[in-house]
């Protein structure tokens, strides 16, 4: 089965964070100018929110467009789900969705190790499906066929 420390070693380790007091406006900042959608919110070294585009949107709405010198605190998601480096996919795959999480980050204790994405995960399962196939079908084609076993 495929694991999140699979995962991340193919995505690489780039890691996006941001801190609790930090603007908004410096938040987006970030993760415009790094084509990111999610940043891991950290405070002393301890995961304490993800903060996504869909807080960044709902605080647009909510301010008629205007973030002002709102902070990340007060915006954030600060009960993020998590994974560890041991979760296998398919349990990422249902604490997305019950969840409705795009973004997970991925912890080794209090450590945070990186960020896997709806986008990974679809990606890593395309892969995967494609070995199991390649594998499959040389299995097929390496096949003994009736004719070797009779002379057998």
């Amino acid at each position: 089965m495929l694991k999140v420390s699979e995962i991340l070693r193919v995505k690489g380790n780039t890691l996006f964070t941001g801190r609790p007091d930090m603007p908004v406006m410096e938040a987006i900042r970030t993760m415009s100018e790094n084509d990111i959608g999610s940043l891991v919110i950290m405070d002393h070294g301890t995961l304490v929110g993800m903060l996504t585009f869909r807080e960044v949107i709902r605080l647009l709405q909510d301010k008629n467009g205007q973030v002002g010198d709102t902070t990340v605190r007060s915006v954030m998601d600060d009960a993020p789900v998590s994974v560890t480096p041991n979760t296998l996919a398919n349990e990422v795959q249902r604490l997305m969705l019950e969840k409705h999480s795009r973004y997970v980050p991925v912890m080794d204790g209090p450590t945070l190790l990186g960020v896997i994405s709806f986008y990974d995960m679809a990606q890593a399962i395309v892969a995967a499906q494609q070995f199991e196939n390649n594998m499959l079908k040389a299995y097929i084609r390496d096949w003994p066929s009736d004719h070797t076993e009779n002379q057998n």
